[in-house]
């Protein structure tokens, strides 16, 4: 039989978990207490974490997850080495904003290996999606109410800006449609999991959209409304366009069950966008999307069109702090301080982030730094793909699915925003990359244990067969010895 968990290990999952549903709460932990109280977290579950390892409490079934993880950790802990010769070498402008992002590293690296060791059967990472919907739909429930109400509040006090849009409890309604794209793909993808093997029929359609998992596709319309709401341009886009090209690709590989995945596949975009979110705001994203201007109109030397955007002026005033240090970077965390001798007069708000992610990492860690971030995300991505193509396991396929369709979607919005500079969405994102690790490595103690029993069931018929035949052998060589004897 499997071997149960210890109690020991049953505290740690639940305390990870509840970790992830704390996250952004307290306004996407974008607050120097709040980095505290994450740090914190993560580092009570590391030191219960080690001492399990320690007294042998933890399942040994661990060691291929965290075998499989071994690069993707390494390269988390080069960068963070590289941080810390920025720190201590004195290579940062800003070495304070450093220092707190060599911490936050450390507990990023921290939270994937807690991840991949911990939830390493199929029930636990079950869980573990389980519990990304649950925040995301909570997100997405206290974001849409509070905008189509009127009330518009944040979790403990009333908002200051980004008022008529949905943004949770972030600040940002951005950071909102970034934290929703990574738990939708997560929603879909353990819905695709869930699913049985059977051929298609449309009562067995009607079944996953009105039965049991109907929960879950209700999280799921919740979340795309949500994200509807939040009038972010590219997080709509960018889940979209993910969720079309990973689906495109699922559909494509998996072709015993391609006419009932194009339907759920379909379903999701039909009845969420055409239908749903018709009500709740897409005409206004449309009409936001339409009217971006990107520049300033100029006619004969006179401007007649502002730009409704600063941040392609950001982009183009931040560059040359991109070739001032190209390989060292100027700091982990130290942009608010470097920018401000390069901008212009037309820069007209002060910015502490780059609002692109790639950008902001390259000025920040350069080349030394960013190269291991940049292949620890890669291989997340092919983690997630290679799973993805498991046609042999609808589980993991469909858990490879939702890894990369969030991975992508993140990516993609990391180009005209700064995600990943907020501690929820980026940890959410490590989240991400351990859930697509062991989408192809966790175990599944259920199925060894039938596999076992089989095999014992296989060897005692076998074993009976032949005590059988020896029987039979033997009865045979009597007969013909007592007639040779006649």
């Amino acid at each position: 039989m499997p071997q149960p968990s210890s109690l020991a290990e049953r505290f740690l999952v639940a305390g990870l978990l509840l970790l992830l549903l704390w996250l952004p709460l307290p306004l996407g932990s974008n607050r120097d207490w709040a980095i505290g109280v994450l740090l914190l977290g993560i580092g009570v579950l590391g030191l219960g974490w080690a001492w399990a390892r320690w007294r042998g409490l933890l399942g040994h079934h661990s060691q291929n997850t965290l075998k499989a993880a071994r690069p993707m950790v390494l390269l988390l802990l080069a960068a963070q080495l590289w941080v810390a010769v920025q720190w201590l070498g004195g290579l940062s402008v800003d070495s304070g904003a450093t220092f707190q992002s060599l911490l936050l590293g450390l507990g990023y690296c921290l939270l994937f290996m807690l991840c991949v060791s911990l939830c390493h059967t199929r029930k636990r990472l079950s869980l573990l999606l389980g519990t990304l919907v649950v925040s995301g739909t909570l997100q997405a429930f206290w974001g849409s109410f509070m905008t189509l109400s009127g009330t518009e509040w944040l979790l403990v006090g009333p908002k200051t800006s980004g008022v008529g849009v949905a943004s949770g409890t972030f600040i940002n309604r951005n950071h909102l449609a970034g934290y929703l794209e990574m738990t939708l793909a997560c929603g879909i993808g353990l819905m695709l999991a869930l699913r049985d093997g059977r051929p298609f029929s449309w009562v067995n359609l009607l079944e996953l959209l009105l039965g049991p998992k109907a929960r879950l596709r209700l999280a799921l319309v919740v979340m795309v409304i949500a994200l509807v709401l939040t009038r972010s341009r590219t997080g709509n886009s960018a889940f979209f366009i993910s969720l079309l090209l990973t689906g495109g690709l699922f559909v494509l590989i998996e072709k015993q069950h391609r006419l009932r995945n194009s339907l759920i596949l379909g379903s999701i975009i039909l009845i969420d966008v055409l239908i749903i979110s018709q009500y709740f705001g897409l005409e206004q994203l449309k009409d936001r999307l339409v009217n971006t201007q990107l520049r300033d109109v100029v006619v004969e030397g006179v401007v007649v069109q502002k730009s409704t955007e600063d941040r392609p002026d950001v982009f183009a005033y931040a560059y040359p702090l991109l070739l001032e240090k190209p390989l060292t970077g100027q700091g982990a965390g130290s942009f608010e301080a470097a920018f401000p001798k390069y901008p212009g007069a037309d820069i007209r708000l002060r910015f502490d982030h780059a609002h692109n992610d790639y950008l902001q990492f390259g000025i920040e860690y350069g080349l030394l730094g960013s190269l291991p971030l940049a292949a620890f995300m890669l291989l997340a991505l092919w983690h997630a793909l290679r799973a993805l193509w498991q046609r042999q396991s609808v589980y993991r396929s469909g858990v490879g699915f939702g890894a990369a369709m969030g991975i992508i979607a993140l990516l993609i919005h990391s180009g005209t925003d700064f995600n990943l500079q907020i501690p929820a969405n980026a940890a959410t994102l490590i989240i991400l990359c351990a859930i697509a690790v062991l989408a192809g490595s966790h175990s599944h103690p259920h199925k060894r244990h039938h596999a076992r029993e089989t095999g014992v069931k296989t060897v005692g018929t076998a074993t009976a067969v032949g005590e059988a035949a020896s029987v039979g052998a033997a009865t045979r060589r009597d007969k013909a010895s007592a007639n040779q004897s006649i």
